[in-house]
Parts: C-alpha cells; structure tokens; sequence
C-alpha cells in the first residue's frame, strides 16, 4: 500500500510535463503544489562565483535536516522503488540546469563562466544595445541601467580665466605686492609685468626702498600704457636717466600726468622726454636745478593741452620765458610758480589778464607789487564807474590765490581783488606785514564762498577783521591768524559762534582764552551724537597763547567726552510694611525697574576737537584724544579727572604761604595717582552716562574746593 501511493505521487524518471516513453500519454494526474517551507526551499541553490557550478555532473547539494548540520540548499526528493538513486539524482540536477549560450549535445565543449548580463553591460555613448541579439533569442524584460558615472574634469580656474580678469585683479594690489607676486613662477612674471598693469606708475609710498633698475622695468612694461607717471623723490633714476632715459622716452609716449619734483633728471633726458610726449596736462617740475628757460620753450612746442603746471623753485627759470607757455597754452588752469623772479613785469601780467583761464595761481615769495597786481586784475587802462569808482572789467576766474610772504604788497595792490574775484574760495596773504584791516576787510565783504583764508603774521589786524569775516563767510571752513597779536576773544567768539563749518582754526600766539575753548566745545557738542565711533571734527592750535590755561584745555577734554544724560526708565514704586510688631512704625520704599525696557544703546559724540597746547600737557591731551577716538570714554574720563587733580595739587604747591608742606604732600599723592594704572580707579558719570550708570566723585585732593 506504501509503495502504490509513493509511485502515485513521486514522478519517475519522465518528467509530469513529458510524454510517458511507452505509452506516449500524458499522465492526467499532476503533482501535488508544495507550499510554505517546501516551496521556498525547492529551487534555492548555492550561488558560487565557482566555473563547476556549469558542469551536468555535479552533485545535488544536501538538504536541509532536523539534526541543524546541514545548510538551506534543497535536497533532492528521495528515490522510489524501481528508480536509481544515483543515476536519477544527476539527472534531475541535470534538468535543473540551464546552460547560457550552449547546446545540449554532450560532446560540445560547454563554456565555463557566465558571462555578464546584457542589460547591464557597459557600452560606448551613442551605440543602441537594441542591435546585439539576445543570445537565448528569447525576448526579456528590459531593466533599466544604472545611470553611466560622469567623468569629472578638473578645472583650472586661474588657467582658464581669461586675460583681461587677472589683470584686473592684479589691479586691486599694490605696487609692491606685484613686484612679490612676479617670482611664483613664469607666467606670473609675464603677468605681473603687463603693460596694462602699469597704467599709473605712483613712486610716492614706496620710493625711498624701490631700486632703480626695478623701476625702470616698471616704466618700460607699460611703456604706451603708462599715462600717470609720477616719479617724485626718486633720486635713485640719477643715473639710470643717463643710460636708459632715451629708452624710456621711446617706450612712454602717451604720459597725460608727470611729476618730477625732487627727481634728478638730467636736462637732455628732460628736454626729450617731453618732447615725445605731446599729451601731456599735468607737469611737475618744481625744485628741479636743471629746469632752464630752454625747457619753457620745449613745453610750449611740444604740450598744447598743458592744463596744470608746478614750476615753484625753479631758480633757473624767469617769467620772460614763462609768458610763451601761458601763450601757447590755451588750456592752462593752474599755475604755481613760487619763487620765481619777475612778476613785477606788466607785460607777463597783463597776459595773464587776456587769458582768463586760471582756476589757481601760486605768486607766493615773489617780486610781486601793487602795480603788477593791479595790471592782472584790472589790466591796462581799464574804464571806471562814475558812481561806484571801480573798473569796469569782467571778473577774474581765480577759485585760490596765494600771494603770500610778498613784502612788497600794501593795501592799495590789495584792494584791486575787491568785487574782481567773486569765485574766490582760497586766499593766502600772510607775512604781508604792510595789509590791514582795510584792504582785508573790504575783500572779505565781496568774496562770499571763501572757505580758507590764512592771515598769519599780520600785525596790524584787529578784531574788526574776525567780525566782518563771521558775518561775510559763513562758509569758512579754514582759518589761520596765528602770531597776530592783537587778535583775541572778542572776534574768535564771533567767529565760532557763526561759522559752523570750521573744520581747523590756529591761533599761535594770539590773545584768545579760554572763552574760545570753552565756545568751541559747545559748537562742537552741538553737531549731535550717534552711534558710530567718534571722529575728528575740529583742529585747534593755541600753542604759546598766554591767556589759554590748563582749566581751558581740561574743558576742551571734558567736553570730548561728555554725553547729555539719558533718560532713566520710569520706575515703580513700591511701600512695604513689616509684619512685626516692634517694626511697625517703619516702613521701606523700593523702586521697581520694568523688566520690559530695553537696554540703552551705546552712544557717543559725532565729532571731537583734536587739541595743539603747551608741550607740558600735550601728552595727555593726545591720549584723552586716543582714548576718544577709540570709543573708550570711560577711560578718557578717568584720565580727564586724574590730570586735573594732578594740576590743582601742581597749583597749591606751588603757592607761597602757611602749609606749603601738607600742599606738597598734596602734590606728591596727586602725582601717584596720576602714575598710577588708571583701571584701579572707578569711572564716574560722564564716560558711563551712555550706559545709563555712575555718578561723579569727588576729587582726592582733600579739603580744597573743585575747580569745574
């Protein structure tokens, strides 16, 4: 009965799906469908990279057994009566196996690695996978590739750059770090030296630890790039002018702006150099020896468009051969010409007159006279006003006229400027010792945007003069009346109180107090406070001024300091009563902050004044400002304090009279503390009235009264 039912449900030899070898029928019974553990283990294998996995003749592997010894792989099912056990075994393996690529006849060699899937295959870009045959022939599923990896290419960011963009960062570096960078390598040096690079060639920070032949490589890479050259103080090109200033004047042709004041140059290389360079609108040339009046000549050949020329100290030259460049340059703006003999000439003067083109004009410590400076500003002959007695002439065009240290000038040559230069913005007229309040007073009247005016040295003014420029110039930003003694409060008091653009004001030996200081300050004070650190806004000199104490200068510190007080948050105020009986007669007040209130913001001063005094204080007076200007104006506070302790005790020792000891004891405790580190002492209301906290202390000084 066992062996009945094992024939009916194990096949034989002949598979279920085959024909049955001697009947040549299909069985109708079909095998039973295995499920669950039997199903998963039925066609599970071993995976082996091995090439014996492709031979017919293997062994099945071991089945999986209760006793835990065997692995997963399935077992082959067991043999049946009347069926060999061997012989079946490999012939069901053998049925199991499908060979990739080969046939099934046993005497073709059969392949013994499984080559790899075609899906997956790599191929060439642009080649369709659609033309290779599939080697079963049999049509599967397509499976999408993993998408090819992309080749990274490395990229050469300087390498590729072009051109244009690395000259234009070079740009950003300065002359001396290119010169550095011009050692890394080869490309670097052809890059470094690019004409286009060296457009502007300015020695003026680095001209004393340049070397010549250095910057004659310089000038030459740029060559007909290079249109500022400005060579100022290089006496090391003394004699590479010599031996490569023709080079130079042949490379360089399109110089616009050229400056070789202090330069030594000698006259050929001069001479041709501006020969070759037609462009040019801005010559310096002043202080130089070997400028002669054949190079006056040169320049009005070769520069038509000469627009600013510096010709100051040039003891060679003379205005007779000035008057050819002012003829021939009809561009010509500014002109400085210091020290140079002549302008007492009518005929240079009166060319000046017709052209009419000068912004600027230099004639300081010159030969210059009253007749000289009328012809230029009247010309010859000029018609006159019936009712006004003034020429009748068109306004001059001078924006700066400085005329100073010329001793020959009066009032008379002065007065000629009246109602002839209303653009006038700069005018220079110290150690004139001949000008008064006359002449000076009647040009500041007709001259309503000067801005810097220099009156030093002028004895005979008075303050009359200050009063009519508080009045007439309120846009004065620069004033210069040092050494005229007559000078004082009465006028500079008008001054600042109406010039509020003073940006710098010397008073040397003048008779100014500390009233001055004291309405500087306030003016100051008044231009408002901020956020941002403070700045500069006012520069005063009162060096040797007798009346000008260290209480003035201790104002000037305090107010530089000083910030109003700020507003407290209001607080809440709060009664309590104490529980116990023995205490109830008392009771304690508290007042409450809102937590809700925001901190205060940092403030200090918009602007401060920047002090010159006597040379016994200047120290301190230059690390207050230090301190200022760095925004640490508690420290600047501590310090303010602590000097003026130091000057009372200074003071009170010095006095005559009973206890001059316990006065010079004062003195010797004042001066430690002066000494001392100032972060042992406390800071007090005017450095942390920003913050909202402190409190001023009284001095240290014992008994005595506080000064302010």
């Amino acid at each position: 009965m066992a062996t009945q039912i094992a024939d009916e449900i194990m096949p034989s030899e002949t598979t279920p799906g085959s024909p049955n070898s001697s009947t040549g029928q299909i069985p109708l019974e079909q095998p039973p469908k295995l499920k669950g553990r039997k199903k998963f283990l039925q066609n599970l294998q071993r995976m082996s990279s091995s090439p014996t996995l492709t031979r017919r003749g293997r062994s099945a592997s071991t089945g999986y057994r209760r006793d835990h010894k065997a692995s997963l792989s399935p077992q082959p099912p067991p043999a049946t009566p009347g069926h060999a056990g061997p012989s079946g075994d490999a012939q069901s393996i053998n049925n199991r196996i499908r060979l990739v690529g080969g046939t099934d006849s046993p005497n073709v060699p059969q392949p013994r690695t499984i080559p790899l899937p075609f899906d997956v295959r790599p191929a060439s870009r642009g080649s369709p996978r659609s033309l290779t045959p599939d080697p079963e022939g049999v049509k599967e599923e397509t499976v999408e590739a993993a998408p090819e990896p992309r080749l990274v290419r490395e990229l050469d960011f300087w390498g590729e750059l072009p051109q244009e963009l690395k000259v234009e960062i070079f740009r950003y570096l300065e002359p001396r770090e290119i010169v550095c960078c011009s050692a890394v390598s080869k490309s670097w040096n052809a890059m470094c030296f690019d004409g286009q690079l060296w457009s502007k060639v300015d020695t003026t920070n680095f001209y004393q630890r340049i070397p010549g032949d250095i910057l004659v490589k310089l000038i030459t890479s740029g060559g007909p790039f290079v249109r500022d050259l400005n060579l100022r103080g290089c006496a090391q090109m003394r004699d590479k002018w010599s031996s490569e200033g023709e080079r130079i004047s042949d490379l360089c042709r399109n110089v616009v702006n050229f400056s070789l004041e202090g330069c030594r140059i000698d006259r050929t290389s001069m001479h041709h150099f501006l020969t070759r360079n037609p462009r040019l609108r801005y010559v310096n040339i002043s202080g130089l020896s070997s400028v002669t009046n054949h190079a006056m000549k040169v320049i009005a050949q070769s520069c038509p468009e000469l627009e600013s020329f510096n010709i100051s100290f040039c003891k060679h030259v003379k205005t007779t051969a000035l008057l050819q460049v002012v003829q021939a340059c009809q561009r010509l703006k500014d002109l400085r010409a210091s020290e140079i003999q002549g302008f007492d000439d009518e005929d240079f003067m009166l060319a000046l007159y017709e052209r009419n083109t000068l912004d600027r004009l230099v004639m300081s410590r010159t030969d210059l006279n009253d007749e000289s400076l009328k012809v230029l500003m009247h010309g010859v002959n000029p018609t006159i006003d019936l009712l006004t007695d003034r020429p009748i002439v068109p306004p001059r065009r001078f924006r700066h006229l400085d005329i100073h240290h010329c001793h020959e000038l009066t009032d008379s040559g002065l007065k000629s400027l009246a109602h002839n230069v209303p653009d006038l913005e700069g005018l220079q007229v110290s150690q004139c010792p001949e000008l008064t309040d006359d002449s000076v007073i009647e040009v500041i009247r007709t001259t309503p945007k000067l801005s810097h005016l220099e009156l030093e040295d002028l004895e005979n003014l008075t303050n009359l003069t200050l009063t009519e420029l508080a009045k007439s110039a309120p846009k004065l930003e620069h004033l210069n009346i040092s050494y005229c003694e007559s000078l004082g409060d009465t006028g500079m008091l008008q001054v600042m109180k109406t010039c509020s653009n003073l940006r710098s004001v010397e008073m040397d030996n003048t008779r100014v107090s500390d009233l001055t200081l004291m309405e500087a300050s306030y003016r100051v004070r008044k231009r408002g406070y901020g956020e941002e650190i403070p700045k500069v806004g006012l520069r005063l000199v009162v060096f040797d001024c007798a009346n000008v104490t260290w209480a003035g200068v201790r104002e000037v510190l305090s107010s530089n300091a000083y910030l109003p007080r700020v507003r407290k948050p209001v607080s809440a105020v709060v009664t309590v009563t104490p529980t116990s009986e023995d205490d109830s007669s008392s009771t304690t007040t508290a007042f409450v902050t809102p937590s809700s209130t925001p901190p205060p913001v940092a403030t200090y001063p918009s602007e401060i004044i920047q002090l010159k005094c006597f040379y016994g204080w200047q120290m301190t007076v230059d690390e207050h400002t230090k301190r200022v200007k760095r925004g640490d104006l508690a420290a600047a506070s501590r310090l303010d304090r602590k000097w003026t302790d130091y000057m009372m005790a200074t003071e009170e020792a010095g006095a005559a009279g009973a206890g001059a000891r316990r006065r010079r004891r004062r003195a010797r405790e004042a001066e430690r503390l002066y000494n001392a580190d100032d972060s042992e002492e406390e800071s007090y209301g005017i450095g942390l009235s920003a913050l909202g906290g402190g409190r001023r202390r009284r001095a240290q000084s014992g008994s005595s009264c506080t000064v302010m």
